[in-house]
């Protein structure tokens, strides 16, 4: 059977515009990677409501699953619990179990409540909240979008509390074969080798290294034993050592 799939979308003039690198689709799809859920792609949209509307009823009537990171914060350019609430017709309002958590959080950190930070309580009507243990403000779930903040220990936080709630496949794991020869040295053979097992993904990433061409060659599956037997397999058409 195969594994869930995903998407990434990242919301945020600030990473298109380059003031901040997105660091949190790496950390996704590392996570997901070891979770046996595969990342099928990741997009980045502005802060304007009718982006995040349509990026989100594409990517989540494609896949399985949606992670968004950023614009779930207090001021008036976060506003992605209303592009979402508006892409699943769900009304949003200030939820009180959000609001409690704010309240009792602001409370004990000394700090006032106001208006500005009540918005982090407004939530999609039918959502579930995606627990915050970092920060306390609350992310949510609504049908098989996962909406996260943009702020990377916040995001990764809120990711392990997600999924520790979802089922997923057989873990991907990849073996290396590194080679000095080019691209085009390798492209036959490996497209064979590609062909022939069409149950695995092959990758060929080329490099220069004190003057000579070379390229490190990723197979990607989830049976351990028969990526070995490919590299294998590649090292002996190649003419070259298994490192």
């Amino acid at each position: 059977m195969p594994n869930p799939t995903a998407a990434m979308l990242v919301i945020g003039d600030e990473i298109l515009s380059g003031r901040t690198k997105d660091s949190n689709t790496n950390h996704l799809a590392c996570k997901l990677t070891e979770a046996g859920i595969d990342l099928r792609e990741a997009r980045v949209v502005a802060d304007e409501t009718d982006e995040i509307i349509a990026s989100v009823r594409a990517l989540s009537d494609k896949y399985d699953h949606v992670f968004t990171s950023g614009g779930i914060g207090p001021t008036h350019d976060d506003i992605t619990a209303d592009a979402i609430g508006a892409a699943f017709g769900a009304h949003v309002d200030v939820r009180e179990d959000a609001r409690a958590l704010l309240a009792a959080h602001y409370e004990r950190s000394g700090l006032e409540f106001n208006a500005a930070r009540m918005r982090m309580a407004r939530i999609p009507e039918g959502a579930r909240l995606i627990d915050n243990p970092v920060s306390t403000a609350p992310g949510f779930t609504i049908e098989n979008v996962h909406v996260m903040a943009g702020v990377p220990k916040v995001f990764h936080a809120m990711v392990e509390s997600v999924l520790a709630t979802l089922t997923g496949g057989d873990p991907l794991l990849s073996e290396t074969l590194r080679v000095n020869m080019g691209e085009g040295d390798i492209a036959g053979p490996l497209g064979a080798l590609a062909e022939a097992h069409p149950e695995l993904s092959f990758g060929s990433y080329p490099f220069m290294r004190d003057g000579v061409h070379g390229s490190n060659v990723v197979m990607r599956g989830t049976d351990a034993a028969q990526l070995v037997a490919v590299k294998t397999e590649l090292a002996s058409t190649l003419g070259v050592p298994v490192e």
